[in-house]
Formats: C-alpha cells, structure tokens, sequence
C-alpha cells in the first residue's frame, strides 16, 4: 500500500457550463493505492474551488468541492482473462486497466466531481432572484412587484375605468 498527495492543475474544465472547476485552477488529491490480485486499488478524495453563477440572481459563486472515489486498475493479462469467461458482463462494465503500471485518474476525478457538483447551483437556500417581469433583484427590493391583470379578464378591466355609458358606446 502506499499513500501519497498531489496538487495538480485541471488541465480542463471539469463540470458544466452553470458551475465548474475551470482550467488552470488547482486541485487537491490524496490517493491511497493498495495492491490486490486482480490489479491496484485507488481511492481517493479530490479538493478543489469550482466557480460558477447562481441560476436565481445571477451573482458569481465559489463552492467548495470535496469529493472521494475509489476504483480497481486491473493488469492487462487479468482484464483479457475476464473478457474471454464473461465477455457480456465486460461490455456493461468501464474495466479500467494499468498501462505500463501506471493509471490514469483524469477521468476518475471528473465523474466524481461532475456528478458532486449541484445541477442547479443557489449563492444560499433562500435566495430570491430576479423579478420575472422586469429582471430587478428581488434581494434589493423585497417588496417589489407589479400589478399584472391576467389578459383573460383585461377585457372587464375596461368596465371599471369612470365614466358614463354614452361616452364607452360612442368608443
């Protein structure tokens, strides 16, 4: 078994077009590889800052991302042992193999922190947003909002307006 940490820089941008870690930006790994039959054991944890926007308000977002994962690197003469007893259940299965003994964890720590981070990121719980009507923040203005007559019923809204009858029939 041995243990080790890394700071690496995402040499992509891991994550969505809403929140993501971006490219450059660094990030923390700890990994633990324990030998077993079949190949080498990888767990680990990924730390990193991914950045984003509120899809509520708008404002920019930093949230913190800590994730773990864990996978078997199996030799190449044990994976090709497996494809020839189960070859169906290989299909189903990413087998991920060593190559030249080394793994390659970029797409371990993608899918751990993609599926981590939220689809809809919020700056807080409670955020209320922007008004749908004119794009205000409603953060700014807690009692903002606008009279909206359903058009349905804008018709009676002609009846409430003062005057006489002669005068609506003469329009």
């Amino acid at each position: 078994m041995k243990e080790t940490s890394r700071v690496v820089t995402a040499p992509d941008q891991i994550g969505t077009d809403v929140i993501a870690i971006k490219p450059g930006d660094p990030v923390d790994l700890d990994l633990r590889m324990e030998s077993v039959m079949e190949g080498v054991l990888a767990t680990g944890s990924v730390r990193a800052s991914a950045t984003g926007v509120c899809v509520r308000c708008l404002d920019d977002l930093d949230l913190p991302v800590d994730v773990t994962f864990q996978e078997l690197f199996v030799y190449r003469e044990r994976a090709a042992h497996h494809h020839q007893v189960a070859p169906e259940q290989d299909e189903q299965d990413d087998v991920h193999e060593l190559e030249d003994d080394l793994m390659d964890l970029e797409e371990l720590v993608r899918d751990a922190v993609v599926t981590a981070l939220p689809f809809q990121p919020v700056c807080r719980d409670d955020c209320p947003g922007l008004c749908p009507e004119c794009g205000a923040r409603l953060e700014d203005d807690p009692d903002h909002h606008h009279d909206v007559i359903d058009p349905r019923w804008s018709a009676l809204a002609d009846l409430a307006q003062p005057g006489t009858d002669d005068e609506k029939k003469r329009n």
